[in-house]
């Protein structure tokens, strides 16, 4: 299987630059045995060698994405301050794999922060976290989270509104700001089901539902403008929401 840093064909020209600007691979720091020599615990808890599906799509997944590395930039508000960051992501295999009722998934590193989530890829090619809870998706497929990753670093140099800091620590801020503002597009190769985001020239929104297990997983939204046009408009959707 080729290595993504080798085809990057089946991305956005956004992703693509956002890949050549930041990303590397590096010698993978592989933790564990090889998917082949794993024993893991069935629907029923009995353990068992790693069944075929899971063996294909865990090994495939290290000879696709194994070594991988690159720097999400982000800017946020805090006590009234903006601050800018960048986080690591890191696509190395981790130890740990897992069944449920659609089939297998295990864990990698995903980003270098401290959280209360596991980072997991299922057997049917979502992506997904887990807070000690089941498995959670946040992405259609890591393409998809790579996809929102370069949305987040494009817009990263606008100006950020208070609202959620984590997807992990919601904020009810800005809300229902994607339907109240004129112009904005849905940006389908970085959206999914628990994940969109919105992008005008002048505001770009995220909606998400929550890395936690609690039912339901509650909505959540990061507000970024560009100027005095989008500054203006938010301002406008967010009173209509008072």
């Amino acid at each position: 299987m080729v290595h993504l840093l080798d085809d990057l064909g089946g991305f956005s020209a956004r992703a693509q630059a956002f890949l050549r600007r930041t990303a590397r691979r590096e010698t993978s720091a592989r933790i564990g045995l090889p998917t082949d020599f794993m024993q893991v615990r069935d629907s029923s808890g009995r353990p068992i060698l790693a069944p075929f599906e899971l063996v294909i799509r865990r090994e495939g997944f290290a000879e696709k994405f194994g070594g991988l590395r690159y720097d999400v930039r982000r800017s946020v508000i805090l006590d009234k301050t903006r601050h800018d960051m960048m986080r690591r992501w890191d696509f190395d295999l981790a130890a740990n794999a897992w069944s449920d009722r659609c089939g297998w998934y295990f864990d990698w590193i995903g980003e270098h922060v401290s959280s209360p989530v596991r980072f997991l890829i299922h057997t049917d090619g979502r992506m997904g976290v887990s807070d000690g809870g089941p498995f959670l998706e946040v992405a259609s497929s890591v393409t998809h989270l790579i996809e929102s990753h370069a949305v987040m670093d494009a817009v990263s140099q606008w100006d950020p509104w208070s609202s959620s800091l984590e997807p992990w620590a919601p904020s009810r801020f800005g809300i229902d700001l994607a339907s109240r503002i004129d112009g904005l597009s849905l940006i389908r190769e970085a959206s999914g089901p628990f994940d969109e985001w919105w992008v005008s020239e002048s505001v770009a929104i995220r909606n998400f539902r929550t890395w936690t297990s609690h039912r339901p997983r509650t909505r959540g939204t990061m507000v970024w403008t560009n100027g005095d046009q989008g500054r203006q408009a938010s301002r406008a959707a967010r009173a209509e929401t008072r």
